[in-house]
């Protein structure tokens, strides 16, 4: 790996937060081999301590002195339990974001630089008030900060203008765009690049600037979806989506591609997969960075078995259950690599620029994969 800069900042820290194990262990993997330490260990030994009130305190076992700390949190593994009054309570949110403070504080400023890379961005869907509100994401950005935290790394941030409420402090949302691409050509060998063949789509106006991205790269059209809600009512903290309203160019015959950030429910992707299915869309498949399927998976068994969607890709950055993991129309994209690249640059004092938009990386990609394409025509 290229480096401006020889010196690291200061020693390599890595505190893995619960339920972050598996996905740091690949992290760390990769670091050492880089660094041609096969037995050293990057890890900071901690351990966050329950009462049997459900309170808890976080401990950090060996000084983080000196350290460049690097902080992995997947706030939505909800596979991660504790015990309270004689119960096993899964993890919330809050419970996550609450340990990773306990940590925070648990180094006690010691360690020369913390860094946060938390995946999935905590309260990213309440970045913006409307009415009397609560401002939970600002809020969460602007404790940290306050608490010592240099950087905050996230991807597919719902809206990264939420960092307008640290203006002073590191902020990075990457996108899984590269990692993506590469999943979709290795899963479907003879897909076709193109703007006669492909078309991406938005399931609304808010992620439209994620496809126009993949729109350049790909040099294919765009479509989106209006979300027409009924404002009368709440449902679950949302106005209820009444019907999908559909603006762009025919997708009849084409294959198509759906971007997202997450999926929770799935109600509105499932429903967008029929309507692109009934205007005659040939292959479905949908991007997206955070598969959380709040309720469960037998609407999309239902639906891929009627051939409404092909597949559905995401990253490995939070939880997947087993059950997910295991469905014949699920295809994971790892994102460790790309993990370890960032904590690697950043240890350095490098730019990641290169990291933010792997432009000239995916037009080489596709290269490779119009030649393959090219050679099993032959």
């Amino acid at each position: 790996m290229e480096r401006l800069h020889s010196e690291t900042i200061g020693d390599l820290g890595i505190i893995c937060m619960p339920g972050c194990e598996a996905f740091v262990e690949q992290v760390e993997n990769y670091l050492r081999t880089w660094h041609n330490e096969k037995d050293h260990s990057y890890v900071v030994n901690t351990v966050i301590s329950r009462f049997a009130s459900g309170e808890a305190k976080g401990l950090i076992r060996e000084s983080v002195r000196g350290k460049d700390l690097y902080i992995i949190t997947d706030c939505f593994n909800y596979n991660v339990t504790y015990k309270m009054y004689e119960m096993d309570v899964p993890m919330s949110p809050d419970d996550h974001f609450q340990d990773l403070k306990r940590m925070i504080s648990a180094a006690s400023g010691k360690a020369k630089r913390i860094t946060v890379i938390m995946p999935m961005l905590y309260e990213g869907r309440q970045h913006k008030r409307s009415s009397r509100e609560s401002l939970d994401c600002a809020l969460a950005l602007q404790e940290l900060v306050s608490m010592g935290v240099s950087n905050i790394i996230t991807f597919d941030a719902h809206d990264p203008r939420v960092q307008n409420a640290i203006p002073m402090s590191g902020f990075d949302s990457f996108q899984p765009t590269y990692q993506m691409i590469k999943a979709l050509t290795k899963v479907v060998p003879d897909i076709r690049i193109e703007d006669e063949s492909l078309a991406m789509i938005s399931p609304d106006e808010g992620g439209v600037s994620r496809c126009l991205y993949y729109s350049s790269v790909l040099g294919v059209n765009v479509g989106m979806f209006y979300k027409r809600r009924n404002y009368s009512v709440i449902v679950n903290g949302r106005n209820p989506i009444e019907a999908h309203e559909y603006l762009g160019n025919s997708v009849e015959g084409k294959d198509i591609i759906v971007v997202d950030d997450m999926i929770a429910s799935g109600d509105s992707m499932l429903d967008i997969f029929k309507n692109l299915k009934a205007r005659g869309a040939r292959r479905i498949y949908a991007f997206v960075s955070f598969g959380l399927f709040t309720h469960g998976l037998e609407m999309f068994d239902k639906m891929y078995e009627e051939k409404m969607f092909d597949g559905i890709f995401t990253t490995n950055l939070i939880y997947r259950s087993d059950a997910l993991r295991a469905k014949p129309w699920y295809h994971e994209v790892d994102m460790t690599k790309y993990v370890a690249y960032i904590i690697e640059e950043l240890n350095h004092d490098n730019s990641t620029s290169s990291l933010i938009d792997p432009f000239a990386k995916i037009k080489t990609l596709l290269a490779k994969h119009e030649a393959e394409l090219a050679a099993a025509e032959k």
